[in-house]
Order: structure tokens, then sequence, then C-alpha cells
């Protein structure tokens, strides 16, 4: 007989039931069910930007050579579950088995994608400026803080790992809501992340309904960045609840290609530029 599963949430490096007590049923395409999915609550979302905050310096303060291994290492152990991922994107997305595996390998090859930036982007956005005077003028990009990530509804691992690796990999913290129609490839990430070196605290995963937790997060004044990508709908009114804390937004792209080439455009946006002047000796 099968284990009827219920997914608990990804929080400070534990799986914590939601404290509401509450879950929902996660479905095929086809109305099958295949689990029960934890309903997380704002207090679950407070707790996880907490955590977020805690593991900030920490993980800010690490090498980006280190981060850069510790992604590469989260790409190894989802090649160890290829094969549990390719069920759960079939299942989710209702593909054929070739596009559920060709859709993993993605997946893994865009952890390393974000792996080997960790130790270049400096170089890439930072860089002398040239002044009038006897002084140095350099700058160099720093990581915003804690950045709430709303997760693709349509693209449940690709997407997802599309949206967590960068803003890990610039030394950020992470809170994620996953697409609510589809969460279970997320948890499972969770459980690749607990066992892959990264600090508890680092990426804190949440599942529900994104219409209700998202306002929090949006409003929550200890939030440096959110990711609207899987907003859909609610957007205006997520940017409009960040803005009371200047907290920094970068809004969806409608029609995006998760196949694509990524570039640095989701590294940048959870970037703050800090310039330093030195004199020059003498």
């Amino acid at each position: 007989m099968a284990v009827r599963r219920t997914y608990k949430l990804y929080v400070n490096g534990a799986f914590p039931r939601s404290e509401s007590g509450r879950s929902y049923p996660v479905t095929s395409p086809d109305g099958d069910h295949l689990a029960n999915a934890s309903l997380a609550s704002r207090k679950d979302a407070r707790d996880a930007v907490t955590a977020a905050r805690k593991a900030f310096s920490g993980w800010s303060g690490r090498t980006a050579y280190n981060r850069g291994q510790i992604l590469y290492r989260a790409a190894e152990m989802m090649e160890g579950r290829r094969s549990q991922f390719a069920d759960e994107v079939a299942a989710a997305d209702g593909v054929r088995r070739t596009r559920a595996e060709a859709l993993v390998s993605a997946a893994i090859d865009r952890w390393v994608y974000y792996a080997g930036w960790t130790d270049k982007i400096v170089q890439a956005v930072g860089g002398a400026n040239p002044v009038s005077g006897p002084y140095f003028n350099l700058s160099t990009p720093e990581p915003s803080g804690v950045v709430a990530v709303l997760a693709p509804q349509d693209a449940p691992l690709l997407g997802l790992v599309s949206v967590i690796a960068p803003v890990i990999a610039t030394g950020n913290t992470a809170v994620v809501i996953a697409s609510e129609r589809a969460p279970l490839p997320a948890i499972t990430l969770g459980e690749v992340l607990a066992t892959s070196d990264l600090p508890g605290g680092v990426v804190n995963i949440l599942t529900g309904r994104t219409a209700e937790i998202s306002p929090h997060l949006a409003a929550h004044a200890d939030v440096d960045g959110l990711d609207l990508t899987g907003a859909g709908d609610l957007a205006t009114d997520l940017e409009s609840a960040a803005a009371q804390t200047l907290t920094r937004v970068r809004r969806p792209a409608p029609g995006e290609d998760w196949t694509a080439d990524p570039g640095t455009g989701r590294m940048t946006p959870f970037l703050e530029t800090k310039t330093v002047w030195h004199t020059i000796g003498v």
C-alpha cells in the first residue's frame, strides 16, 4: 500500500508543519490525487523571514567560491534524485516522461550555471571609476539581504530553480512561495538543499495559497527584495505594498522562456553597489 504523504514546509533547514495545521490536496492535470501539501500561514511567512535574516550574515560573509561549491553540490544532489524529480514533473505538468527528464536536466544545469557565476559577477558589474583627482574610486556589488520570491506557477521545477539560484548565488537569502498548483517538486528540492551543505535559513520554501501568503511578505519590513515572477494578477498590489518599505521589486516578465540562456538579469536586481574612495599615496 502506498504511503499517503502530507508534504511539510522547508524553513530554517527543517521541515515543520504549518502552524495553522492546514493542508490542501495536490492533483494532476487529470484530477488524480498526488499528495497533500501544507497551507502556509502568515505566521509561517514571518518565521521564514526571521530564519532568512538570521542566515544572511553568515551566507553573505562566505567566499564567493564557497557559495559556488555549495550550489554545485545542489546540482549533484539533484542528479542523484533525477528519477523522483522526473516523476513529479511529469505528474504535475501532464507531460511525457522524456519531456520531464529534459526539464530536470535543465534544472540541474541551471544550478551549475549560477555556481559558475558566484565569483565572477563582481567583476562583471563592478569596477574602477574614472575620477578627476588623486583618488581611487571603486564600485562593487553587495547582496541586498532577504528576498521574497514568488515562484512561477507554470514551471514548478525549472522555473523554481531559475528564480532561487540567482538570488542565493549573489549572497542573498530567500523566502520562496512555491507553485500553488504544483508544489511537490519544490518540497523535494527542499530535501535536496537540506543535504547539500546549504546552511539552514538560506532558502525557505512555503507552500499554499499565493494570494494569502504574498501580501504579508510584500509588506514585511525585514524583506529587502521581492521577485514577482509568479504573482500574476497580484503583481500591482504587491508592488504597492512593497513600496511602503522601499523594497526592491522585480516585476514579472510575460511569456518567459525558462529554457533560454538566463544571462545575469536575475542576479543584478538584488545587488546594491558600494562605492569606495581612497586617496592615492604619493
